[in-house]
């Protein structure tokens, strides 16, 4: 008799991250033999989700949706989620005889942590990030704030008591080292991409440009949200400069956030809108507008922990061959971009910073075969096989082969 993991997600099942970081996990996990059964949790915040197209090709899945309470305080609302959610958790676990408990995120780890207190489990932890520290830098949360405190610790007993710790970046494995986790216990795996789903179209990209009337221009895109771990205000400061130095610029902004919003920042900045395109479009649809595309901008936020991050964006930018125009000190990439290409790092307290980027930028356009080589950074540091990697030395079996 096989195995059953239960997967625990705390965003919702049809969240962006979910479909880029969770999908392709649950569909390696699928490929194991001695994996039988994978009973998927996400946090359901908006509406009820029952099972979903989605997930209906991963056979071994079964989907089970939480709902929180909705109380009239936020914080409360966040108490309660893991007051009551580990209850349920520690249910499904008993329920369907689980063996491990497998999250996605420290927010996802200190739930798995709780039913680890209740049931033994082993727990293991993917995509873990100091989440606690990048809300702090970001200034979501304050140091004495009741989320930053609890997420904190509740870090600080996951890098105690997991059995596996996912980082996404290697520099965060060596911080880990040097806060005395036990390197045994730590596999790196960045948050990967398929490098066909995302690859360049031409044809996509030719008949966007001319839905969108800009055959001859230079389009940078942005796929994400403003604030938080991203910049805002000095987003558009970025795009400003950009309009300003870029011969015949346009500009494409896929936002999950309301238009009227972005719409307003434009016109704070003075930016013409009619050379800007929002949308918001579901995840499969991201490629086209990569392809249609020149560049692409990763605008974090930057602060000490952001050298931690793996950011998804990054990956499926470089897949379609997007030199990317990213915040200095963010994870592996900013490095490898130095020493390898695939785009140009700013830090918006140099003077100077964003023209000698964009410059860079310009020169990597001129180079007529750099969608062909930029696909080659995703291919090298984004694959997907990692996750199979870290799985089989964790659960100590090989994936099944393919026909």
């Amino acid at each position: 008799m096989g195995s059953s993991i239960l997967f625990i997600c705390y965003w919702g099942l049809r969240d962006d991250l979910t479909t880029s970081t969770v999908l392709p996990r649950l569909e390696v996990l699928q490929g194991f033999p001695s994996i039988e059964k994978i009973i998927l949790v996400t946090i359901e915040r908006n509406a009820d989700v029952n099972e979903d197209s989605l997930i209906q090709h991963l056979n071994k899945v079964l989907y089970l949706p939480l709902t929180p309470k909705k109380l009239a305080i936020n914080i409360a609302t966040k108490i309660s989620d893991f007051l009551l959610f580990p209850r349920q958790l520690t249910r499904f676990a008993q329920r369907y005889n689980t063996h491990v408990l497998l999250a996605h995120g420290a927010p996802a780890g200190a739930l798995a942590y709780k039913v680890w207190k209740r049931s033994k489990l082993p727990f293991y932890v993917s995509s873990f990030e100091p989440h606690a520290d990048y809300m702090l830098e970001s200034k979501v949360w304050t140091r004495y704030s009741l989320k930053y405190k609890f997420q904190k610790y509740w870090e600080h007993l996951q890098k105690k008591n997991a059995a596996g710790i996912m980082p996404v970046a290697y520099k965060y494995k060596n911080a880990l080292i040097g806060e005395g986790v036990v390197a045994e216990k730590i596999f790196v795996v960045p948050c990967s991409v398929d490098a066909s789903t995302f690859s360049f179209d031409e044809q996509k990209r030719s008949d966007l440009r001319l839905q969108l009337g800009w055959q001859h221009t230079v389009i940078g895109v942005y796929a994400g949200k403003y604030g938080g771990l991203y910049y805002q205000e000095d987003a558009f400061t970025i795009y400003k400069q950009c309009f300003e130095s870029v011969p015949d610029f346009r500009l494409i902004i896929l936002s999950p956030q309301p238009q009227e919003e972005i719409q307003r920042l434009l016109q704070q900045y003075q930016l013409d809108v009619n050379k800007v395109y929002i949308a918001s479009v579901p995840h499969q649809e991201v490629p086209a507008y990569l392809s249609a595309a020149d560049f692409a901008f990763a605008t974090y936020k930057p602060g000490p922990s952001k050298k931690y991050l793996s950011p998804v964006k990054i990956g499926e930018y470089w897949a379609n061959g997007l030199p990317v125009l990213l915040t200095e000190g963010v994870g592996d990439d900013s490095d490898i971009i130095k020493n390898e290409g695939g785009g140009a790092t700013f830090n918006l307290q140099q003077e100077g910073s964003v023209e000698k980027a964009l410059q860079q930028i310009q020169q990597i356009l001129n180079d007529p075969v750099h969608r062909q080589e930029i696909p080659k950074l995703a291919q090298k540091y984004r694959s997907p096989e990692r996750i199979r990697e870290a799985y089989e030395y964790f659960f100590g079996q090989k994936q099944e082969e393919q026909p």
